[in-house]
């Protein structure tokens, strides 16, 4: 099979939801971001054979987010595309998809990503109301429009919200962390720490201008007299004293899951750019890095929901050859402090080895080591385009620091996990 090249990537600004992105759709986001990686990759658009992209918050207006990415861009019609969706690891299931193609020679050149505008949900109507607009809209004449809305209480004509909480479990993410927490003893000061690390880590990397060759700027309808040209949820003088001092977010008498320790809904896009290796070469593009293996997994979403990361990890590791002390960076998705912590120690556990029927744990993480540019409770958790986001910015630190190797992994609703192993030669 072919050997699968990430040759650039592109996102833009991570902005929190209701701020500065709220004019624009989740579809304005995506195609901002490809038509900006198109340029300044300088790929010529006729060698794009395929685009995948995701969207976890579905626009109702757009609901093939890939194939419409591709014609507002302005991109070859002939480029197919096709819409994923894995919860939060939605761009890295767009990359596989995507990579799986090229692995396979069914395409040679091809973008991936995803895009989500938390500012922008889809908001439904109530079942009843639904059932009375669609009788209004087949009505002949006035009093028969009118008919079908008599029989609606006041309730029927509240608007529904998108769910957030689990279908099978009635928790929502949050509550869930929270339930790891106290189930795998992690306290409020462990969480903390790991959050201001992320906040630490990421004002750095914007402090030494790592990241600007990583995030694009977005002028900002309607006037585009602002714009957009870093991330808005960093925050470089945060502290171990201010972070202590917020409440907890679910359980309010015994939590440890802040608004500080916790990725807050925000709004962005991110996209890759792949090749076979072959291409690449024939085009004149040095790869950022490779594609060595990937997993998913899953595990009871009653049990440890966003535990999935540590069932996809073993996987992706044994699928590349590598034990974890062969892994030079790890990048962990930070949905929560609790959920990093939690699957750190899953990966040390001779328990959670045991459980897997494994016989020896996947090894210790080295904190050093661990999400070194910042992760997602820092800089911001665009659902569908996080995954994108982790791959191009540890591909960057890979080669600021000459290391060889990296493991990403991605907790997602459902008890869903994916991991990835990535390489630079």
């Amino acid at each position: 099979m072919a050997r699968v090249a990430i040759v650039a990537g592109l996102r833009t600004p991570f902005v929190k939801a209701g701020s500065a992105f709220q004019d624009l759709t989740a579809l304005d986001l995506g195609r901002i971001v490809v038509q900006e990686l198109v340029q300044r990759s300088e790929v010529d658009p006729e060698e794009i054979d395929q685009l995948v992209f995701g969207q976890v918050i579905p626009t109702l207006t757009a609901t093939s987010i890939a194939r419409e990415v591709v014609l507002t861009a302005g991109l070859p019609r002939k480029v197919e595309a096709h819409t994923v969706a894995r919860a939060c690891a939605t761009s890295i299931q767009a990359m596989i998809a995507a990579a799986n193609a090229i692995a396979l020679g069914q395409a040679h050149v091809a973008i991936a990503g995803g895009t989500e505008s938390m500012s922008d949900p889809p908001i439904f109507s109530s079942r009843p109301l639904a059932h009375a607009l669609v009788q209004a809209s087949r009505a002949r004449n006035l009093p028969e429009k009118l008919k079908p809305f008599q029989k609606l209480s006041p309730k029927d004509l509240l608007p529904v919200p998108p769910a957030i909480a689990e279908y099978t479990t009635g928790l929502s993410m949050g509550e869930s962390a929270e339930k790891m927490a106290k189930e795998n003893g992690i306290t409020r000061a462990e969480q903390d720490e790991i959050a201001l690390k992320s906040h630490q880590h990421a004002a750095k990397a914007w402090r030494e201008k790592w990241f600007d060759q990583e995030v694009m700027h977005v002028p900002v309808p309607p006037r585009f007299e602002a714009t957009v040209s870093r991330d808005n949820i960093v925050r470089e003088d945060t502290s171990l004293e201010a972070l202590g001092q917020l409440k907890p977010a679910f359980d309010r008498k015994y939590g440890t899951v802040t608004a500080g320790n916790a990725s807050p809904l925000t709004d962005g896009a991110a996209a890759l750019l792949l090749m076979s290796e072959e291409r690449a070469k024939a085009l004149g593009y040095t790869p950022l890095g490779f594609l060595r293996s990937h997993a998913f997994a899953a595990t009871d979403p009653a049990d440890q929901l966003l535990q999935g990361p540590a069932y996809a990890a073993p996987i992706a590791l044994d699928r590349a050859k590598l034990t974890l002390k062969d892994i030079d960076l790890i990048d962990m998705h930070e949905a929560f402090a609790a959920q990093v912590a939690s699957n750190v120690q899953a990966f040390e556990s001779r328990s959670f080895a045991e459980k897997l029927g494994r016989s020896q744990p996947l090894g210790v993480v080295d904190r050093a080591r661990l999400n070194t540019t910042g992760g997602s409770i820092a800089i911001g958790h665009p659902f569908a385009a996080t995954g994108a986001r982790m791959v191009h910015q540890v591909l960057r630190e890979m080669a600021r620091r000459n290391a060889a190797t990296a493991l990403l992994t991605v907790c997602a609703q459902g008890g869903l996990g994916a991991a990835v192993v990535l390489e630079r030669t």
